[in-house]
């Protein structure tokens, strides 16, 4: 019975959690998951290349250095931050492309990053995801340009 009580604890929390990042960030959409997929694939692949390809233009050995990481942490949190912040402009202008802007920037940028990861790796990359990188780039372009 204890066992039930504290799995039911546990995610009560975990859906408490969810529900809150949810509603501040302006929902759980197809652009929000893909960001924080990216932003995961980005750390992984950036912990890849360094522990075991000791290919990181990051350090000066190329290996893991727990400095990097938490560096890498820390802009991903700032990224969700502006995230956040891009969702409340938009609530305050009563617009709905703000937030959006924001997301796809950081997307592009996750995706290169993880492109230049692979690529320390030696992995080729298809030319179908580099263009895809790019078009999202341009469409992010596009919009910021619409502000201006």
């Amino acid at each position: 019975m204890k066992i039930m009580n504290w799995k039911e604890g546990v995610i009560a929390i975990l859906g408490t959690i969810g529900a809150i990042m949810t509603s501040i960030f302006g929902g759980w959409d197809s652009a929000l998951q893909t960001l924080i997929i990216f932003m995961v694939l980005d750390y992984i692949s950036g912990l890849i290349v360094a522990g075991f390809f000791h290919a990181s233009p990051k350090t000066k050995n190329g290996a893991l250095e727990s400095k990097v990481g938490w560096k890498g942490l820390c802009r991903k949190g700032g990224s969700l931050l502006i995230v956040l912040i891009a969702y409340r402009l938009d609530l305050l202008a009563g617009t709905c492309y703000i937030r959006d802007a924001a997301v796809i920037a950081f997307i592009v940028n996750e995706g290169i990053s993880i492109i230049e990861n692979v690529g320390c790796m030696g992995i080729p990359i298809p030319s179908v995801i580099a263009e895809s990188i790019e078009m999202l780039s341009s469409k992010n372009k596009k919009n910021d340009d619409r502000k201006h």
